[in-house]
């Protein structure tokens, strides 16, 4: 039985993943933690633009700031985030491995 709590939890699911670079971000962290900075530097965006996206992805609950001394290095909330997304481009990609073969596809966006 679908729940409002269900729904929310998709919602903001899909939030994260409606921006390229949150996307991008997600699918970094898939592969292990980072710092700010790296994640600026692998995605091509500017820390503060990176620490915006942060701010989101926390507040969806999708990753967590890790604390190390005077920095803070980020990692998918949990585990299963990465599994998730594994299997959302699995069955995307399955479905239509034609989809979205180019940043300016309009339909994908």
């Amino acid at each position: 039985m679908e729940t409002l709590p269900h729904r929310d939890a998709l919602a903001r699911f899909g939030h994260a993943l409606s921006d390229p670079t949150r996307t991008q971000i997600l699918l970094s962290l898939r592969t292990g933690s980072a710092y700010p900075s790296e994640l600026a530097d692998r995605i091509g965006v500017s820390r503060q633009i990176l620490s915006n996206h942060l701010a989101c992805l926390r507040g969806c609950g999708l990753v967590v700031a890790v604390p190390e001394g005077r920095r803070s290095r980020y990692e998918l909330a949990d585990r299963r985030i990465r599994h998730a997304l594994d299997d959302l481009l699995g069955l995307v990609l399955a479905v239509d491995p034609a989809c979205c073969p180019a940043a300016d596809n309009e339909e994908c966006r």
